[in-house]
């Protein structure tokens, strides 16, 4: 225990199984499950559970009282807010046993779930999406995507820096920090190749 290559606060509870990579912290009151899979440098906030074979690649940061829940992946450099919530059964009833029959949710790379969030499982959150504190999740998110409210709707695009992208009449949007092109067609945004080194 004392080589282990990740942190946990003391007060945390690791199950044997569990699945830890280098450079992981894991603080107060959390608990993770065996059988999930934690990638490097990943981030576990205050009272956190992870349950048996959630996936989350590397450098995701999980903030303060979320549940993730089986069936969940996040691939790397996701951001979960504080007290998000996922589902991962349809239909549930307490005296029906739907144990086993989870319905698996995907959150792609980059993608940012804002504080107090629901994720209503078997949808996917498209890469670098943007979820609105408070939104409710009902349906796939495209890449890029801002989506507020409950029931969450599209509210515009974001860039991979997290900054609204505003197109022009040829469907170009810059971002303002990061000064990357995207492209808007049929309703898909795709970040442009560099152009030479000047930004």
């Amino acid at each position: 225990m004392s080589h282990k290559a990740y942190f946990s606060h003391e007060t945390a509870v690791i199950d044997p199984g569990a699945e830890i990579a280098e450079g992981v912290k894991i603080w107060h009151f959390s608990h993770i499950f065996p059988d999930c899979k934690i990638g490097p440098y990943c981030n576990i906030g205050q009272n956190v559970v992870i349950f048996p074979q959630v996936v989350l690649g590397t450098n995701v940061k999980v903030q303060n009282n979320v549940s993730i829940f089986t069936g969940v992946t996040c691939e790397d450099d996701v951001f979960l807010g504080p007290s998000v919530v996922f589902t991962n059964v349809r239909n549930p009833r307490s005296a029906v046993n739907r144990r086993g029959q989870y319905t698996p949710t995907y959150v792609r790379r980059g993608a940012t779930i804002g504080a107090n969030a629901t994720i209503l499982c078997g949808i996917e959150i498209g890469h670098h999406a943007f979820i609105g504190a408070g939104a409710v999740v009902t349906k796939d998110v495209p890449p890029y995507a801002l989506l507020l409210g409950n029931p969450a709707r599209q509210a515009g695009w974001m860039s991979e820096h997290g900054h609204r992208l505003n197109f022009d009449a040829d469907g170009e949007g810059i971002c303002p920090e990061s000064k990357e092109r995207y492209q808007l067609k049929n309703g898909i945004v795709k970040k442009q190749p560099k152009i030479g080194s000047h930004s």
